[in-house]
């Protein structure tokens, strides 16, 4: 299959499609009563570390709604679980890990066990691969023209759950750590950002067709700190990725970066920038260089209330989007309670040529 049958992929290569292609944060997910309905088999770990499990929740979206892009089901926090930190997902509380405060506790993360415990993630995007193009591609809608998306978080944003132990508003003890103990915070950010470049780089190796840098906690940073702990492991990974993969288009995620954005687009390297639901789309465009790729950026909560708001706004941001390379999406993850059938509306709307 050529990339140029591949509607996400040409645009992720500077093209501009109309309509633009799409894929949503979180479109595998507890609004889809398939993926309940496997949510009972096995606790959150067990179904992002298991194959089977891990392939069935990625292709749920892709048949029930015709997505142009897979993104690999899985979590940011695989990466620190897999150096030996301790990680648990309780229900109603989310992720709970030993937390790192020290330079002990540091030097206990062993990043060699990585390829072994990540092992089962790299199964699963060969296995996603052949379903999506392969000739035993099937029940998947529109075989051969799905992008697959590995991803990764980005330095800063899984230093924010390893350093806190849990989630958190304002993620006060990493913000802390960066500032009285800057030689250990340095030393854990460069563990993260060799660590994500090798991880992507296998992820690569094994099928994704395009990489994405979730940074969901970038905005809690003032600017110089930005620079520092988003910008520049980001541009670090970018380059390094490119070396290796030279085809590769990573997309990077800087969640309420607010007026760091443009310098993010500029400085990072990354080939497409994912806007929040806080960004004016059409101010960022008139900043940021034309060939850049733009994705986002519906309210996910314009999704969960569906009907004429929602589609009013779809197409407010198509229309912000035309002329240039474009990937449709939302400004944050599909919310749980939202009805699988406002999904399909959102998606018959967007791909309306006559509206």
């Amino acid at each position: 299959m050529t990339k140029e049958t591949k509607r996400l992929l040409r645009v992720l290569n500077g093209e501009s499609v109309w309509p633009p292609p799409v894929w949503l944060m979180r479109q595998a997910g507890r609004f889809l009563p398939e993926f309940r309905a496997l949510r009972e088999k096995a606790d959150f770990l067990t179904r992002c570390m298991t194959p089977d499990i891990a392939t069935e929740i990625t292709l749920q979206p892709i048949r029930r709604f015709g997505m142009d892009g897979a993104i690999l089901f899985s979590d940011i926090l695989v990466l620190p679980w897999a150096m030996g930190q301790s990680l648990e997902f309780i229900e109603g509380r989310g992720p709970v890990l030993g937390p790192i405060r020290s330079a002990a506790d540091l030097a206990r993360l062993d990043p060699a066990r990585i390829p072994e415990r990540t092992a089962p993630v790299l199964e699963t995007l060969g296995r996603l691969r052949a379903q999506l193009d392969g000739p035993d591609a099937i029940g998947v809608a529109a075989p051969g023209s799905v992008t697959q998306i590995g991803f990764a978080g980005s330095p800063f944003t899984v230093s924010c759950y390893m350093v806190e132990g849990h989630g958190s508003r304002e993620f006060a003890s990493v913000r802390r750590m960066s500032y009285e103990e800057p030689a250990l915070y340095d030393r854990l950010i460069a563990l993260l950002t060799e660590t994500t470049t090798e991880f992507l780089s296998a992820q690569i190796k094994a099928g994704a067709e395009a990489v994405m840098l979730f940074d969901s906690w970038a905005g809690l940073l003032p600017p110089s700190e930005f620079r520092r702990h988003v910008i520049a492991p980001t541009r670090q990974i970018t380059k390094e990725l490119k070396n290796r993969h030279p085809d590769i288009r990573v997309i990077g995620f800087p969640r309420l970066a607010g007026v760091m954005a443009p310098e993010y687009a500029r400085e990072t390297g990354v080939d497409v920038m994912a806007l929040d639901t806080g960004a004016d789309f059409a101010k960022i465009a008139a900043e940021v260089p034309n060939d850049l790729v733009l994705q986002g950026n519906l309210d996910p909560l314009a999704v969960l209330a569906g009907g004429d708001a929602m589609r009013r706004e779809v197409l407010a941001i198509r229309e912000a989007g035309r002329g240039r390379p474009h990937v449709f999406n939302l400004g944050h993850g599909v919310l749980p309670e939202t009805p699988p059938e406002h999904v399909g509306d959102l998606i018959r709307t967007l791909r309306e040529t006559g509206l």
